[in-house]
């Protein structure tokens, strides 16, 4: 099986409990205890969503429109501070700040932001409300799933549901950033968001019902609708 083969490849300890956990049911990144992400190394563990691929792609879309100038970005909900860690060393003048509501999230992004030697300003709180200034850019990968939705085992039982999960069709957190946006962004602003592959439209009527914007969509690799890139007008 290709897991048990990147256990084998990248697990440095007892192989045979490794395997045994990941026949219990355990994802193979929390084993291991790390992920390569845009070619970092992000320790992650079950205080912290999984990174994944399509996040990624988030990232690189944000590096396509943001410039290597002082500009001020915030990441709503980091988890394991991924995003905010990866656009700092691409752009490393920028001013970054990542949310979020979990303080095991923020421990863990912390160490992960000192791993990879980027100075992020980690804020405590729940989306905009521990703000206190206007940015040029808000990027997030929030809680997407609806409750009612078919996830598989291995996620359910081992990622945080807080990370997953969010009421209103796994809408509600899209519209708590996008109704309150305009008193944290500066008259010219972008904000990138990944979404679920059938959210595309819902997300693209809140962000032209709260904003005065323009409103792209863009595609993921296996061709569904996964991100969103707001722009002012």
């Amino acid at each position: 099986m290709e897991s048990i083969e990147y256990l084998k490849k990248y697990y440095k300890g007892n192989i045979e409990e490794a395997i045994k956990r990941y026949k219990n049911g355990e994802p193979v990144q929390y084993i291991v205890g790390d992920v390569d992400f845009y070619g970092n190394i992000i320790k992650v563990d079950k205080r912290v969503l999984i990174p994944r691929f399509e996040t990624e792609g988030l990232v690189e879309i944000a590096l396509g429109y943001l410039k290597n100038t002082k500009i001020d970005v915030v990441d709503i909900g980091t988890g394991s501070g991924c995003i905010a860690i990866t656009l700092k060393k691409k752009l490393p003048s920028i001013n970054m700040d990542a949310v979020d509501i979990s303080l095991d999230a923020l421990s863990l992004a912390t160490y992960n932001a000192k791993l990879n030697g980027v100075d992020i300003n980690f804020i405590s709180g729940d989306m905009l409300n521990p703000l206190n200034k206007k940015y040029d850019c808000i990027i997030s990968n929030p809680p997407y799933i609806a409750y009612d939705e078919e996830i598989m085992d291995i996620v359910k039982n081992n990622e945080p549901a807080i990370a997953l999960y969010a009421d209103n069709h796994g809408l509600c957190y899209y519209e708590e950033i996008l109704k309150n946006a305009q008193k944290y962004l500066k008259d010219k602003y972008y904000i990138f968001f990944e979404i679920g592959y059938s959210q595309a439209s819902k997300v693209k009527e809140l962000a032209e019902t709260y904003l005065n914007c323009t409103v792209k969509i863009k595609k993921d690799l296996q061709g569904f609708d996964r991100y969103i890139i707001i722009e002012s007008k």
